[in-house]
């Protein structure tokens, strides 16, 4: 009797998944702990192991089908010396998908977010429907991405002598493009070589693209940013708290701190400490200090965090998604340097597990390297607070009675008023920019 292999639940919140791979094809002998497959959830590409020994009879579901519902069956598994004529006969049964009209399908909404704790604004299970059903509506035929490199404009409608349009379509000009010497504004081929004589074959010509845009599939993670943001700012009550920090002698010590870094190895030192890095410790340092800023919002009651787990924002390709630094507050800024980069290492490689980005009471988007000065962050529920990091640039300060140049960092807190109220939020900052203006604090 075959055994059933089904799409497994790789996470509390997922409901259903895309099948990225089969490391294992049909016929191949399995043994328990083999990875036969990878899975790519709503936040992450995940290995699935055998758990019976066997014959991979029969794949049912091939690898790139998209939105396959938990507990579908994706492939048979035969015992070993069983015939895999049995397969013949052997009746599928998959889930069945709940009964909707057209209408319901266009119009149902994503489904709520659970409410246990979360770090990342993508680690909600995705209730949209494949991205044929859920995108807006589009023409009848989806458009072709266009390799021809014809002119937008045929040749053939423009008045021009049967050799200057031969010789223009090799060249692949667009006749559109050039002024007529010939008779009644006739385009002749003295034209066309003019025209490509001055090193140009398109200088001047407006060419539109045949095709209008192309479509995207929206990834799992980018569906769950969608639903996790949009019910951010539909129902928490978000308030800002911006403040000004001088970073002059955070950029020197970290200066320092790196020409210090020992034990090179191939050629590189072995830490190299970033400002985000310094940000995350002093962040952690902060919450330390006023605990009511690590709390999250919930009806019956606001929980308070006693760990401090700061979620920190990383742009990949599928997404942004917020791998967590737990105990910030306990570890060292080389160690949290180290950390940061492996998960932001496996992150874009989409291979984070659920334990490294689920949870987390704290959120810390950056976006100084882009060059933003400042930003309001949305909050990522069920989180009570989000710290938006800019830029550092050389300011003119008085400082002390003296005009000095300083380098100023601006950085807004975004608030869940539920929770956090505004003195809260206020002692929270103040706390912050006396650890980042203080450097030497982050070291001790």
């Amino acid at each position: 009797m075959p055994k059933e292999i089904l799409m497994p639940a790789l996470s509390p919140t997922m409901t259903e998944g895309n099948l990225a791979k089969w490391t294992k094809k049909e016929g191949d002998k399995v043994k328990a702990g083999d990875i036969i497959a990878e899975i790519e959830t709503d936040k992450a590409t995940m290995e699935v192991e055998a758990v019976d020994d066997g014959v991979l009879g029969k794949i049912v579901i091939q690898e790139g089908a998209q939105a396959v519902k938990v507990n579908s069956v994706i492939a048979l598994l035969l015992e070993d010396g069983e015939d895999k004529k049995v397969l013949d006969s052997y009746q599928i049964k998959q889930p069945e998908a709940p009964k909707e009209t057209a209408n319901e399908n266009k119009s149902k909404a994503p489904s709520a977010a659970p409410k246990a704790p979360t770090s990342a604004p993508t680690s909600a299970p995705s209730a949209s429907k494949p991205v044929q059903q859920a995108a807006p509506a589009q023409p009848k035929a989806a458009p072709q991405i266009n390799t021809n490199t014809q002119p937008a404009i045929s040749n053939a409608l423009i008045k021009a002598s049967p050799l200057a349009k031969k010789v223009a379509s090799m060249a692949a000009v667009s006749l559109s493009a050039l002024r007529g010497t010939g008779p009644k504004g006739r385009i002749v081929k003295a034209d066309v070589e003019e025209h490509l004589a001055r090193g140009n074959s398109n200088a001047g010509a407006v060419q539109r693209d045949s095709n209008e845009f192309v479509t995207i599939p929206n990834s799992n993670i980018r569906k769950v940013i969608a639903t996790r943001l949009l019910e951010a700012k539909q129902n928490i009550p978000h308030f800002y708290l911006n403040i000004d920090c001088d970073v002059t002698d955070l950029v020197q010590a970290r200066g320092h701190v790196n020409e210090l870094a020992t034990g090179v190895a191939e050629g590189k030192p072995s830490y190299k400490i970033s400002v985000n890095d310094m940000v995350i410790k002093a962040s952690a340092m902060a919450l330390k200090a006023v605990p009511a800023a690590n709390a999250s919002w919930y009806d019956d009651a606001i929980v308070q965090y006693n760990n401090v787990d700061i979620s920190v924002a990383v742009a990949t390709d599928s997404g942004l998604i917020t791998p967590i630094i737990f105990n910030a507050d306990q570890k060292s800024v080389i160690q949290i340097s180290a950390e940061m980069k492996s998960l932001a290492k496996l992150a874009r490689e989409n291979k984070l597990k659920p334990e490294q980005f689920q949870g987390g009471g704290f959120s810390i988007s950056n976006l100084g390297m882009y060059g933003v000065k400042n930003f309001n962050a949305i909050i990522n529920p069920p989180q009570s607070c989000i710290l938006a990091v800019g830029a550092s640039e050389d300011r003119v300060i008085v400082k002390d009675g003296d005009i000095k140049i300083a380098s100023i960092m601006s950085v807004t807190l975004s608030v869940d008023h539920r929770s956090v109220d505004g003195a809260v939020g206020a002692e929270f900052l103040a706390a912050f920019k006396k650890y980042i203006e203080n450097p030497i604090t982050l070291f001790v």
